[in-house]
């Protein structure tokens, strides 16, 4: 079975991370489908809502640290650069449900959602500093802006996960509910979404994100060129190393 399924259903398409036994860790294949799919999305006229979900235990525990290691430095081509791009623009309302860890790109993908959606089992963080590297997907613009610099730092710059509740008081989530009522919730919201008129959906969307539009695409084109340069540095490389060590790291000299 696919590590993405996709499926649509009166107007909405869903999106499923279906990688569960490896907690949905996402690897350059999965994020080429998930790109395609959002794409497909936007160009399909009979599609007004797009959903992410993933399972009920599990969102996603970011990127595949095998796959990301065998993988070519990332570059504005990239496939995961490639989906960080078509989600921030993606022009049609976005609705993400998110239960269990959210991990780095596991989180920084919900800020290009319009509503989410959590279980109260959810619990998010942005380690990117921990692993050596800056943060992706324009977080290090967006999440000062929603959460203020200081538990903006205490999230990026320490790396401290969060709770559910805590995204819901700073804005991240819109919703708590129990796990199992999760992507119910999410699918009720999109259906409704769905059932406005297309227009009015895409422009009022465009009209509440066109002030941050080139900042994001801007700082996500620039934590590109970081992130890429830091992972070639030993910080990063002794972070990855410990972590498929199953060790701490130690970054005594770096």
């Amino acid at each position: 079975m696919s590590d993405i399924l996709t499926h649509t259903d009166a107007g909405v398409v869903t999106i499923t991370l279906n990688r569960v036994a490896k907690k949905n860790s996402i690897t350059s294949a999965m994020y080429t489908t998930m790109a395609d799919a959002l794409e497909a999305a936007a160009a399909d006229a009979s599609v007004r809502v797009a959903v992410i979900q993933g399972h009920e235990t599990i969102f996603s525990a970011g990127n595949d640290i095998g796959d990301f290691l065998n993988a070519p430095v990332p570059t504005a081509e990239s496939p995961v650069i490639r989906f960080l791009r078509v989600i921030s623009s993606f022009p049609k309302p976005l609705v993400g449900a998110v239960c269990g860890a959210a991990v780095g790109i596991g989180t920084t993908m919900l800020l290009h959602c319009d509503l989410v959606y959590a279980g109260d089992n959810a619990a998010f963080s942005m380690p990117f500093v921990n692993l050596g590297v800056c943060p992706e997907a324009g977080s290090s613009y967006l999440v000062p802006r929603l959460m203020g610099h200081q538990r903006a730092a205490e999230a990026l710059l320490l790396g401290d996960p969060f709770t559910a509740e805590t995204a819901l008081e700073v804005g991240l989530i819109n919703r708590i509910v129990p796990p199992a009522e999760v992507h119910a919730l999410a699918q009720l919201q999109a259906k409704r979404l769905a059932a406005k008129p297309l227009a009015s959906l895409v422009t009022t969307k465009r009209l509440m994100k066109q002030e941050q539009a080139t900042p994001v695409a801007e700082r996500i084109a620039e934590e590109t060129v970081l992130f890429s340069r830091m992972l070639r540095e030993p910080a990063a490389k002794e972070a990855l190393t410990a972590f498929m060590e199953n060790r701490r790291p130690d970054f005594s000299n770096f």
